[in-house]
């Protein structure tokens, strides 16, 4: 009788630790916040000397991961195709873990002091979408 208790003991602890990491596997599974930015750039040249290599380095140590980059000025920019209106000048795309993420990057003083650049060569429309859980 002991033994059967001891075994039934190990099995419902099994379960329970099971089922707390299941849990954790599933909120680690959140999807992720997508911040898009269109940008009407000004001076192509000066944006993508003084302005994209800071802001590009700030995002990537700050956990952001560029899904896309397109349009004028800057490394790695792709072509920028447009199907309904004017495209913008430059494109990006961002995936962040949360918006409180996001959030927290833009309150960084670094952030409001590469975008003072920024704003010398371009007017920026950022917003951010939640994404899809697959």
């Amino acid at each position: 009788m002991k033994v059967f208790c001891a075994i039934t003991l190990a099995m419902l602890t099994g379960a329970a630790i099971g089922a707390a990491a299941v849990n954790g596997l599933h909120a680690q599974a959140k999807a992720p916040v997508y911040v898009v930015t269109a940008i009407d750039v000004t001076n192509p040249d000066a944006y993508g000397k003084e302005y994209a290599p800071k802001a590009q380095a700030l995002i990537k140590t700050s956990g952001g991961r560029f899904v896309a980059l397109g349009g004028v000025a800057g490394a790695g920019a792709g072509k920028v195709t447009a199907f309904d209106g004017e495209a913008p000048k430059r494109v990006t795309i961002q995936a962040r873990d949360s918006l409180e993420q996001y959030q927290a990057y833009r309150n960084l003083p670094t952030f409001k002091e590469v975008r003072e650049i920024g704003e010398k060569y371009a007017k920026f429309h950022t917003f951010a979408v939640d994404g899809v859980s697959q």
